[in-house]
């Protein structure tokens, strides 16, 4: 069952908690990496809609926007699934491999 709020900014509309969106920043510190993604839950596993970009400091950054709830992930640091040691747990994903882990709400 869903659970109904109003919506931000006082306007009276109900908003379904399970569909509202909100932007999280993700960041990989991979200095020497050719190319990093996040891949998880929120994206089917697809870390091709997810890249990552390299900024100045030779940290990989990207902004997703998520649900609430849990959701699992990784970063694909030159194709090498690795966990994210900022991450609040670590789960299990279908194939029972680690991943990531962050709840948001």
């Amino acid at each position: 069952m869903a659970t109904y709020k109003l919506a931000p900014g006082g306007n009276g509309k109900a908003y379904n908690n399970k569909t509202f969106t909100k932007p999280v920043n993700f960041f990989c510190v991979a200095p020497d990496a050719k190319e990093v993604f996040i891949a998880g839950d929120f994206n089917e596993w697809n870390p091709a809609s997810h890249p990552m970009q390299r900024s100045p400091d030779g940290n990989w950054v990207v902004q997703v926007l998520m649900t609430n709830g849990h959701h699992r992930y990784w970063f694909l640091v030159d194709g090498v699934p690795t966990l994210d040691p900022r991450a609040q747990g670590v789960s299990r994903n279908e194939k029972n491999e680690r991943v990531s882990l962050i709840s948001l709400s």
